[in-house]
């Protein structure tokens, strides 16, 4: 009872391994540079309990031979494997394709392959909001990024078109066949590799680089990635069939964020001046990670999704979001991966 983890290298992919290996799971765990220490170090250190064991394979999402090779023989596939880049000059290329593209590779191998029982996609909430939303504004999963593009949110436009694409091809299944789709927000808790840091932390991370001296008007809703792992590992025996769950446990301005981080740490100079709404937009012009369309959606306005179908029939209990914030920062810390700026006071 094999199960394939693509993308097992990433942030959510890599405590998706743990967790499968702390159940004593076989697993099988596909990375797209098996000689990068970077993506595969901290998979094989990883404990295995019971009669739990590893198998590390590189995959490139892209090539359909490669992806077919990895599921071969597997009986459960999470597909967690995408690129988490919100902007990009090639958006078809760096953000779009490796999601859409990748995911078709990904069915078409769970087709051939003649083994494969169980699909749990991991999606996100950009396939739930829309362009335009209420300040305030409770979003469920009934709601689709319909208006998605990929000129103003190539983001968002691949996660919808990924998602959709599983869920046409589901149609054809039998109901033998399990899928389920898993909806995180902005994902934090412990980085179990620098390259962690690139995905949702990042936020973190401008805050202890000092990359800006303030922080703009930033509503995050949040949610912890140990949850995350464990609502999809989860989803291949709970939860509805076909079922779509949003994974959120709760929101902090990233003000609040900021002083929380400086409260625990007082010796580390993070940023806690908010600067108001119109001067953030101006920001927002020149930051080459914050586009002035971006801003003018998100920035002032909060935004609430209803993690409660999670709650009821998952079984989950979220570990609240000043938890995960303060448990992201111990690791980063320890290993130097924040730059001389952040670093303690003299």
């Amino acid at each position: 009872m094999t199960v394939l983890v693509t993308g097992a290298s990433g942030y959510i992919g890599s405590h998706i391994v743990a967790n499968l290996l702390s159940k004593g799971k076989t697993v099988r765990a596909t990375v797209r540079d098996s000689s990068d220490p970077e993506r595969v170090d901290h998979l094989a250190a990883m404990e295995v309990e019971h009669e739990g064991s590893l198998e590390i394979v590189q995959m490139d999402l892209l090539d359909p031979v490669s992806v077919k090779k990895a599921i071969f023989g597997c009986k459960e596939v999470i597909h967690t494997a995408a690129v988490v880049v919100l902007n990009s000059k090639r958006a078809k290329e760096k953000i779009v394709d490796p999601s859409v593209l990748g995911t078709k590779n990904v069915l078409e191998a769970i087709d051939a392959s003649g083994s494969v029982n169980c699909l749990i996609h991991t999606s996100s909430t950009a396939a739930i909001r829309p362009q335009k939303y209420v300040d305030g504004q409770v979003l469920t999963t009934d709601t689709w990024a319909k208006d998605a593009n990929i000129e103003e949110n190539p983001y968002g436009y691949a996660k919808y078109s990924a998602e959709m694409l599983v869920r046409d091809w589901h149609k054809s299944k039998d109901d033998s066949f399990r899928m389920v789709t898993i909806n995180p927000c902005v994902v934090l808790g412990p980085p179990l590799s620098k390259r962690h840091l690139r995905g949702s932390p990042s936020f973190v991370m401008m805050l202890l680089n000092r990359e800006i001296p303030f922080v703009i008007p930033m509503h995050m809703s949040i949610v912890d990635v140990r949850d995350v792992a464990e609502a999809h590992v989860r989803a291949m025996t709970e939860g509805e069939q076909a079922g779509r769950y949003l994974v959120v446990s709760g929101q902090m301005w990233w003000k609040e964020v900021a002083s929380t981080i400086r409260t625990a740490h007082p010796d580390l100079p993070v940023p806690t001046r908010q600067i108001p709404y119109l001067l953030s937009l101006v920001v927002s012009i020149f930051h080459p990670k914050v586009s002035l369309s971006w801003a003018l959606t998100h920035l002032g306005k909060r935004l609430f999704w209803d993690a409660t179908p999670a709650e009821n029939d998952l079984g989950m209990k979220w570990l609240s979001p000043e938890q995960s914030l303060l448990d992201t920062i111990p690791t980063i810390l320890e290993n130097n991966w924040h730059d001389g700026k952040a670093r303690s006071k003299k």
